[in-house]
């Protein structure tokens, strides 16, 4: 009897994770939808685009085509005067691994001046990299550049934290690229969720910049 018990317990808890992972996820993209924009004719002027950071490779070695669409996507963004400057924001733990310094490199071949460039070295989620745009490089009109599905929690939490933020979508992956990546995203809007209302993890309040 007890066991029973035990199990309906633990049913209707996973039923209940269920439901709220499914209508985070709802709320998180219908909410962003109207701040979206896909083309960039129809996307407003902004001073400062942020780009959310990505590793340049997969783990395999390849090119991380995540990567490659984010930064081309943010070049023609600035190049056509949809934005003044960007802000490159990722994870940098160690000094094997560089996720401004490779966007960095990677908007130079493009072509955008140095001196467009700023780099925050520690956005290590997308809670700190939109929080620290805002206290860190006081900017609270933002146009945020990464793929879509990414854009979606990235505004959502901007929206939030009172930050004035649209997104442009840069190009996709191909179906199956990464579906581990895409999970994980599924997983990270409630989570946004939590800390934007609930938990409210604590952000690197220094100015992290090399």
């Amino acid at each position: 009897m007890r066991v029973k018990r035990i199990i309906k317990i633990l049913i209707s808890i996973t039923f209940a994770g269920i439901v709220f992972i499914l209508l985070c996820n709802v709320w998180v993209v219908v909410s962003t939808r109207p701040n979206s924009y896909f083309v960039v004719d129809s996307l407003p002027t902004n001073q400062v685009g942020l780009v959310l950071g990505t590793s340049k490779a997969t783990s395999d070695g390849e090119e991380n085509l995540y990567f490659k669409y984010r930064m081309e996507a943010a070049a023609r963004l600035f190049n056509e005067g949809k934005v003044k400057s960007l802000i490159l924001s990722g994870n940098n733990d160690s000094k094997y691994y560089n996720e401004p310094q490779d966007m960095e490199q990677a908007m130079l071949k493009l072509g955008i001046p140095k001196s467009a460039l700023l780099l925050d070295y520690a956005g290590y989620r997308t809670f700190d990299s939109i929080i620290r745009c805002k206290n860190i490089f006081k900017q609270d009109h933002i146009t945020i550049v990464s793929q879509d599905f990414h854009n979606a929690r990235a505004l959502y939490i901007a929206q939030k934290e009172g930050i004035n933020a649209i997104s442009f979508a840069a190009q996709d992956v191909p179906a199956g690229y990464s579906l581990r990546t895409l999970i994980r995203e599924y997983l990270a809007r409630p989570k946004a969720v939590i800390d934007v209302h609930i938990y409210r993890p604590e952000t690197s309040g220094y100015n992290v910049m090399q």
